[in-house]
């Protein structure tokens, strides 16, 4: 499943979760807005696994999540080997992600 950096994507699940787990909760956040139904939110580059279960320990949901770059919107900035992230519209500001610099992950 992609989900774009900053951005979220609805699943339904086919019965209630009683357990949540993100596999890396810096590339990927889970938001429960009832027992059945989540909202995956992408945080940082990278590829990561959210799970679902119910109250027995049965999977409802099991996927891998690839977290990207968004197709428009946003620019990467260097000074050195400090990069700055930009949220661009009719001008660009930075953003409230700031990355790590040359080791950082890039789209």
């Amino acid at each position: 499943m992609n989900v774009e950096i900053d951005r979220s994507a609805r699943v339904q699940l086919s019965g209630p979760a009683a357990s949540v787990i993100v596999a890396n909760p810096a590339i990927a956040d889970v938001t429960v807005v009832d027992a059945n139904t989540l909202f995956i939110l992408g945080k940082g580059y990278g590829v990561t696994e959210v799970v679902a279960v119910d109250g027995v320990g049965r999977t409802l949901f099991q996927r891998e999540i690839v977290v990207t770059g968004g197709s428009t919107g946003t620019v990467r900035v260097w000074r050195g080997a400090q990069a700055t992230e930009m949220a661009c519209g009719s001008s660009c500001a930075p953003s409230v992600r700031r990355t790590q610099g040359a080791g950082a992950a890039t789209p």
